[in-house]
């Protein structure tokens, strides 16, 4: 997650970091530095190694991804191949164990409760009555993305859900002010699973990537090993494709 900064005062709701949990990160570096031109920091101080020892001890290995130096993701190795290989959307939060008990009450589990990260902030995972899962974060240190709805950054969360009317009803509750509070600019939405994926796929968040040219970056994804999973279509929020990386975990391209 970013350091204290620009996003310092978001409210809670808003998306403000994902990472892909992968059985092979060196592979993830290539794939995804060649696709979006990120870099990925390594420690180099003191500060940095601290750092990221209470990432891995949260999570297992984990590399930040930058873009212009900036942090808009990371790439983790899964500690378990049971696992699945994805990518996940984290909300902002003040208040991580206030808003796992609201979760709670409006039909949604908790998958891992709030847990620190050094002193970078807290984590926890959650599961909306659906079952599509999500992250929180609270911050300490960090608060999430340094770049954010710009080419190769974070600029769109997407839920396919079976029950439209549901989720509504759930995240309407639960982050009301992100979604529809003065001023507000969301870049969360949904969709019926069947609008785009098969029925059986499990209700699931498609985290989206700013491209300038969903095309090139389709013939990029092949090039590099990655598969097409859903044509470009449009929608309200731009030109969208569904692809995977050469490991299966499955994002979206957008263009707007």
């Amino acid at each position: 997650m970013a350091e204290n900064g620009a996003f310092e005062k978001r409210r809670e709701g808003v998306p403000c970091w994902v990472d892909a949990q992968l059985s092979d990160v060196e592979a993830g570096k290539r794939f995804y530095g060649e696709l979006f031109g990120w870099t990925f920091q390594d420690a180099g101080t003191e500060e940095e190694a601290a750092e990221e020892a209470a990432e891995e001890a949260a999570a297992g290995e984990s590399v930040r991804a930058c873009l212009d130096g900036e942090p808009v993701a990371a790439l983790v190795r899964k500690t378990d191949g049971r696992m699945p290989t994805v990518w996940s959307v984290y909300f902002h939060t003040p208040d991580a164990a206030a808003l796992t008990a609201r979760i709670r009450a409006g039909g949604g589990q908790v998958v891992t409760p709030p847990h620190p990260v050094g002193d970078l902030g807290s984590a926890a995972l959650a599961a909306d009555p659906d079952g599509a899962v999500f992250g929180l974060w609270q911050p300490g240190r960090r608060t999430g993305f340094g770049r954010r709805g710009e080419p190769g950054a974070f600029a769109w969360a997407e839920l396919y859900t079976r029950d439209t009317e549901t989720a509504n009803a759930f995240y309407g509750d639960l982050f009301h002010d992100a979604l529809f509070g003065p001023d507000a600019s969301p870049d969360f939405g949904r969709a019926r699973v069947s609008d785009v994926f098969p029925a059986e796929m499990p209700p699931h968040f498609l985290v989206h990537f700013l491209v300038e040219d969903v095309a090139a970056g389709l013939a990029t994804v092949a090039r590099l090993g990655g598969r097409v999973r859903v044509p470009p279509f449009g929608t309200s929020y731009g030109r969208v494709a569904v692809v995977s990386d050469g490991q299966g975990a499955s994002f979206a391209l957008l263009q707007r």
